[in-house]
């Protein structure tokens, strides 16, 4: 896929006047993924839009096409692409390109479908603590497959007559496994009951579209139940791919951050919500319209306490918002605790970082800090060493007294096609340094 990534793996931030203006976000990573992998599972031709150029959803696109799909992008919108089985059977692939991202395992009901067996690498991705894979592997054993790891990857084989009704209960919401569970089903014609199912966007977006293209899936706050194909649709189906809702976010903390007003399109309403709640609570009047995210004066702020806790409840805050928030909270009065136990490793990225800049932030444990706000950041040279972590990077720096670097790009780019690029659009003194 042709890519309007940028060439540079460093910027240098200046801080200036503060950020304003309108601008719009990419389809979200988090979001595309498992829309690309159900397209591959379902076995039709399925047309996706607002699909984001992101090196992550680049390389699942090109695992797609290894698997044996392939791929038709329209000339004329380059955020758009056809997903096609292609008949005849290949040997079954070797992916040693599936290390390079975590939502590799995504792929592997779709490789079950077509060849009865996934060969994978353990998958990559950020390094933000022990994400390990024993809920999926649960997943595929319930389903009767056969599961075999050693150091360098993992086989997971099918049966030939697995049983036509899989029971399977989540010990805590994981997207990932909710996810695989689902396209297990799907691939296999079982009838799933899936208990304690992830409640993301991202997830009852596929589920949303999977009952588009005919499944049944019904969803409650304790259990999902899926059922074999009920109406089978003609034809091709067309899933659009939501804004990013973190972009969102990050672009409201800084906009905030610099003490500016703008307004941020391309975003569902419900998905901002738990950022709009907290923005608000800071003092910082936001407004969470249909399509978009707006951010009026900020005034006076409340200097009230803020309290971030990531949260996997259907209602909580997504813990990809809390590094920006982190960023946030450092120009604002006030006792600001965070909490994100769904990364454990994220803090341990982050708060170095951070403190380069001058920020002082007490680490409670290996998942919860604290700190007291305001600080005076300073400029310096801070390194991207996860995607969040880069994006928070990106609005500490804009508030610091003095000219920052921000290196490791490659890693932010994983998620975001361009930010930089879009804090430059609200007025951001951000220019790219050449390789």
């Amino acid at each position: 896929m042709a890519s309007a990534l940028t060439t540079g793996s460093a910027v240098i931030v200046r801080p200036g006047r503060p950020l304003a203006g309108l601008v719009t976000v990419d389809g979200s990573k988090n979001a595309a993924l498992p829309l690309l992998a159900a397209a591959a599972a379902t076995g039709r031709m399925v047309q996706l839009t607002n699909v984001p150029h992101s090196a992550d959803v680049d390389t699942m696109l090109t695992l797609i096409q290894r698997i044996g799909h392939h791929l038709a992008r329209p000339v004329d919108d380059p955020h758009s692409v056809a997903v096609m089985p292609v008949a005849g059977h290949l040997p079954v692939p070797d992916l040693p390109d599936a290390a390079r991202i975590r939502a590799s395992y995504y792929l592997v009901p779709a490789l079950l479908a077509a060849y009865g067996q996934a060969r994978l690498p353990w998958p990559g991705g950020c390094r933000i603590g022990e994400r390990g894979m024993d809920q999926h592997f649960k997943v595929y054993a319930a389903f009767g497959d056969k599961v075999e790891a050693d150091d360098t990857g993992y086989r997971i084989t099918a049966v030939e007559h697995g049983p036509q009704e899989v029971m399977v209960g989540l010990p805590f919401r994981s997207r990932g496994a909710s996810v695989v569970a689902v396209l297990r089903a799907i691939v296999g014609g079982h009838r799933l009951l899936l208990g304690n199912p992830n409640q993301s966007p991202e997830f009852t977006g596929m589920l949303a579209a999977l009952r588009q293209a005919g499944w049944r899936a019904d969803l409650n706050t304790d259990t999902l139940v899926v059922e074999p194909l009920v109406r089978a649709k003609a034809g091709a189906v067309s899933w659009r791919v939501p804004g990013d809702k973190v972009e969102a976010g990050t672009l409201a903390c800084a906009i905030a951050a610099t003490g500016g007003t703008g307004r941020i399109e391309g975003v569902r309403a419900e998905d901002i919500a738990p950022v709009v709640e907290t923005l608000n609570w800071l003092g910082i009047t936001a407004l969470a319209e249909q399509d978009a995210l707006v951010l009026l004066d900020r005034g006076q702020v409340s200097g009230r306490p803020l309290r971030v806790v990531a949260s996997l409840a259907p209602d909580g805050l997504d813990a990809d918002f809390e590094p920006a928030l982190v960023a946030l909270a450092l120009g604002l009065p006030g006792n600001h605790l965070f909490a994100d136990s769904i990364n454990p490793g994220r803090h341990g990225n982050l708060l170095p970082q951070l403190a380069l800049l001058g920020a002082r932030i007490e680490e409670i444990s290996a998942t919860q800090c604290r700190l007291t706000g305001p600080q005076r950041l300073t400029g310096a040279h801070v390194t991207a060493t996860d995607i969040r972590t880069g994006s928070a990077l990106l609005v500490a720096a804009l508030t610091a007294r003095g000219t920052s670097t921000v290196s490791g790009l490659d890693q932010l780019r994983r998620g975001h096609a361009d930010l930089p690029g879009k804090l430059r659009t609200l007025g951001a003194g951000i220019r790219e340094v050449p390789r």
